[in-house]
C-alpha cells in the first residue's frame, strides 16, 4: 500500500457540479450553464486510465480536486503501448485493436474514472485515442483508424459519455499530415457531435509548439483552440502563441494545454537542466495575462503515472504520488483563486499599460487591463522595475497590490489618488524566481484581497 500523498485544501470539494459548458457569448473564454465563467485549471494525465487502479485513480482526482484543478486531461486509447498493455484491471480497450470491437471491461474501468471526477466537480478532458493510432510518425502505435471507423469510434464514445462532465479533446501529440488523417480527425469530430450536439466543447491537442488554430480554426466542430508550447527550450515565450491565436477570426478561446512540466529535462536532456515551478507558474501567467481562459500544469512524472518498476520516459525520476504534491501543483491553484477574486473574463492583453521593463530572455512582462477599466494586472517574471500608465485604470483613486505567486498572498501597498505614470519596484531584488502580479484597482469598486 502506497503512502496518501498530502492533501491540502485550497478549493473546497464540490459535488455533483454542472457538468455542461459552452463558450461565451464574446468567444473568449468558457462558462457553465448558468453563464458563470469557467476557468480551465487543467493537468496532464494522460495514462490515467491505462496505469492507475481503482483506489489510485481516486486518490489522485481528489488531490486534484483540493488543489483547484478544473480539468483533468486523460486519454482513452493511451500512448504508452495503450492497446497491447492491458491496463491494472488487466484489460485492453479493443478487441483485436478494432475500434468498432471496444471491451466493455475496459470502459467500465474509464466509466469509474469519469463518474469519481464527476462526484468532485472536475471535468475530463478526454481524448479518445493518443496519436500514434491514427499518425504513427513516433510512438508504439499501430495505426488502427480509417475515416469510418473514426465516426464510429467517436459515436461510440459520444453515447457512452454525452452526459459526462466531459471537454472532447481529439488529435493527441499529433499533427495531420495528410488528407486521411484530416478526415479521420473530421469524421471522428463528426460522430461526437452528431450526438452531443453544442452540448459539449471539442477542441484538438497537436505536436509541441503548434496549435489546432493551424489545421482545423475554420472547422465548425472547433470549439476552442488549444496549443502546445512544449518543452524544447528555458526561455520559452509561450504568450506569443496565446496571442497570436486571441487574434484569429472567427474569435475562439485559447488554452496553452500543455506547456513545459515541472520536474521535465529540458529538451529532453537532464544536462540541460530541469524545468522548476517557477518556469510552470511563469508560462501559465504569461498565458492566461495574454488572453488565455486558463492554463494547463503538467508535472513530468505524473502524465506518465511513472513509478520505480516501470520504464521512466524521458527520465522521470518520482513516483507520481509524491509528485502529486510537487509545489507547482499548489501554485496552479493559488493562480485559479487569484484571477478568480477578480471578473477575470474580464482581462483584454494591454501592452500600452506598461513601459521602461524587460521584454526577452525569460524577463517578459505581461499586462492585461478589464474592459470595463476597473482592475489591471501585471506579471513581472524577475522582479524588476516596471513603469504603469494609472491613467488607463477607471477612478480617480487606485488601490495597489504586490501578489506573490510563489506563497499565494498579496500585500497591500497603497491607496493613491494618480493618473500618472508610476515605477513600481517589486519586493526583493531582481533575480529569477522572484515573480510578483502587480493588481491595480478602481478603488470604489471595493474588490477583495487578491488571494
Amino acid at each position: 500500500m502506497k503512502a496518501l500523498s498530502l492533501i491540502f485544501l485550497i478549493f473546497p470539494l464540490t459535488l455533483f457540479a454542472q457538468t455542461k459548458l459552452a463558450v461565451s457569448e464574446n468567444g473568449r473564454f468558457l462558462q457553465y450553464d448558468n453563464g458563470k465563467p469557467f476557468f480551465w485549471l487543467g493537468d496532464t494525465a494522460w495514462e490515467l486510465f491505462h496505469r492507475l487502479d481503482k483506489e489510485e485513480s481516486e486518490q489522485y482526482l481528489k488531490n486534484r480536486a483540493y488543489k483547484g484543478f478544473t480539468v483533468i486531461q486523460a486519454v482513452v486509447l493511451a500512448e504508452l503501448d495503450g492497446l497491447n498493455t492491458p491496463n491494472r484491471e488487466g484489460e485492453i480497450p479493443l478487441i483485436g485493436n478494432d475500434p468498432l470491437k471496444p471491451n466493455e471491461a475496459y470502459f467500465k474501468h474509464v466509466d469509474f474514472v469519469i463518474d469519481k471526477a464527476k462526484k468532485l466537480g472536475l471535468f475530463i478532458g478526454l481524448l479518445p485515442t493518443w496519436g500514434d493510432k491514427f499518425n504513427k510518425r513516433w510512438g508504439v502505435g499501430p495505426e488502427i483508424f480509417t475515416p469510418e471507423n473514426a465516426l464510429a469510434y467517436g459515436k461510440f464514445l459520444a453515447n457512452r459519455y454525452k452526459n459526462k462532465p466531459i471537454i472532447w479533446i481529439l488529435g493527441g501529440d499529433r499533427i495531420p499530415e495528410d488528407e486521411v488523417h484530416y478526415q479521420i480527425i473530421d469524421e471522428m469530430a463528426k460522430g461526437i457531435r452528431s450526438v452531443v450536439g453544442q452540448s459539449q466543447i471539442i477542441t484538438y491537442h497537436p505536436s509541441g509548439e503548434s496549435s489546432s488554430s493551424k489545421y482545423f480554426h475554420d472547422r465548425d466542430w472547433l470549439d476552442m483552440n488549444l496549443f502546445q508550447s512544449g518543452h524544447g527550450h528555458a526561455y520559452n515565450p509561450n504568450y506569443q502563441k496565446t496571442l497570436n491565436d486571441y487574434k484569429l477570426k472567427p474569435i475562439k478561446p485559447v488554452i496553452d494545454g500543455e506547456p513545459c512540466y515541472e520536474d521535465h529535462p529540458i529538451n529532453w536532456r537532464s544536462a540541460n537542466g530541469w524545468f522548476d515551478a517557477f518556469e510552470s507558474r511563469r508560462a501559465a501567467y504569461w498565458s492566461v495575462l495574454s488572453g488565455a481562459c486558463g492554463n494547463t500544469y503538467g508535472n513530468h512524472n505524473i502524465w506518465q503515472m511513472w513509478q520505480e518498476g516501470l520504464n521512466p520516459i524521458s527520465q522521470a525520476r518520482s513516483n507520481w504520488w509524491q509528485a502529486l504534491d510537487f509545489p507547482g501543483a499548489f501554485q496552479a491553484g493559488y493562480m485559479r483563486k487569484f484571477f478568480e477574486s477578480r471578473p477575470w473574463q474580464l482581462l483584454v492583453p494591454e501592452e500600452n499599460l506598461i513601459s521602461e521593463y524587460p521584454n526577452d530572455n525569460g524577463k517578459d512582462c505581461r499586462a492585461a487591463l478589464a474592459s470595463d477599466k476597473s482592475f489591471a494586472m501585471v506579471y513581472i517574471p524577475y522582479g524588476n522595475n516596471v513603469t504603469v500608465d494609472l491613467s488607463m485604470i477607471a477612478g480617480d483613486a487606485k488601490k495597489l497590490w504586490w501578489y506573490s505567486p510563489v506563497i499565494g498572498k498579496a500585500i497591500f501597498i497603497d491607496t493613491i489618488q494618480s493618473n500618472a505614470k508610476l515605477m513600481m519596484d517589486p519586493p526583493d531584488d531582481e533575480k529569477r524566481g522572484n515573480d510578483w502580479v502587480l493588481v491595480i484597482d478602481q478603488a470604489d469598486k471595493d474588490f477583495p484581497k487578491p488571494e
